[in-house]
């Protein structure tokens, strides 16, 4: 699948041809990112990295990028200015997160920077973040939403089977989509009804249990239709697509955002709707907070703790419509 080119216009101060941007920090870059690889970093981490810091050079006149030592905070205020008013080619500006990221992955690369002796002074030591936007409550599907998602795939065509064990192991598991997209065959184990997401985010690897009716649908991809989609008999992919390759991440998102809205649900996002349902009918059931994290691999119980705000919104919808001291008001 053809991947589209990132990025946006081009910065007015610093459009430079590739072969110009080879400078002392460009290289020092590389022996930072070389560090990151050592240390088994993920490679989408790496590449994130990367980009923040090509970002940054690209914006930076080439007489501070070929001597570091010229840099100076109000500089690097500047390029935050900048960003915060940067437009997308769609005339849209860049999301605070990405903001986030850009400058969190300078402050540690010009701490690093320091930490080795190549600059006296961290000119990034007291530059801030853009403020965190307040985080809204995740939109999940309810049980009569994921039954119809699952409903319209055609299990006697070899596609629409591979497409229901995906809908299925999503729903399931809450497993992100591109750490699906990783499994490989030797991943799953469903004698033992469990699956190995190795190197999930932030590198880390956990074991999940599968429900026997996921283990059910998985069986059936493997036997009646994984066999007729492979190509190369040597790909490890557990999922492939039509063409017996595995999947790109975006190209998944994009056909279960259609699925969803070929369902009739109006509900934004696409794989994560899943993984957000998924978290929150578990702990409706009564589910520990402590196993949702492990299942969801949340690093901090923070992070999960948001599902618990969902179900008291979902509890004051069926308290206010049931309590008879709620109906009297």
């Amino acid at each position: 699948m053809r991947r589209r080119k990132k990025g946006g216009r081009n910065s007015t101060r610093g459009t430079k041809a590739k072969t110009d941007i080879e400078t002392l920090l460009s290289k020092l870059q590389a022996r930072w990112l070389e560090e990151f690889i050592i240390l088994g970093y993920a490679n989408a981490t790496v590449e994130a990295a990367r980009w923040a810091i090509r970002s940054f050079l690209t914006w930076l006149p080439k007489s501070n990028a070929d001597n570091p030592d010229n840099l100076t905070s109000e500089e690097l205020e500047s390029y935050l200015s900048w960003l915060h008013e940067y437009r997308k080619p769609d005339g849209e500006p860049l999301g605070t997160a990405t903001q986030r990221a850009r400058i969190g992955t300078l402050k540690r690369f010009f701490k690093w920077l320091h930490q080795r002796g190549a600059i006296p002074v961290n000119p990034a030591l007291e530059l801030q973040l853009p403020k965190r936007p307040h985080r809204s409550l995740p939109h999940t599907l309810n049980r009569k939403e994921v039954q119809r998602l699952m409903s319209l795939q055609d299990i006697l065509d070899p596609l629409g089977l591979r497409n229901r064990a995906i809908l299925e192991l999503f729903y399931a598991t809450g497993i992100r989509r591109t750490e699906l997209v990783n499994l490989d065959t030797e991943d799953m184990d469903l004698d033992s009804a469990s699956v190995w997401i190795r190197h999930g985010k932030g590198s880390k690897d956990r074991v999940l249990p599968l429900a026997n009716t996921t283990v059910r649908w998985l069986f059936a991809y493997l036997r009646r239709s994984r066999p007729k989609l492979a190509v190369d008999p040597s790909e490890r992919a557990f999922f492939i697509t039509g063409y017996g390759t595995r999947y790109n991440p975006n190209y998944l998102g994009n056909w279960v955002r259609r699925t969803v809205k070929q369902a009739g649900i109006a509900k934004p996002g696409s794989c994560h709707l899943f993984r957000h349902s998924c978290a929150t009918h578990m702990l409706e059931n009564g589910a520990d907070l402590r196993c949702i994290q492990q299942l969801l691999g949340h690093s901090r119980l923070d992070t999960t703790q948001i599902y618990t705000e969902v179900t008291i919104r979902h509890l004051r919808k069926v308290y206010d419509a049931t309590h008879p001291s709620a109906r009297k008001r």
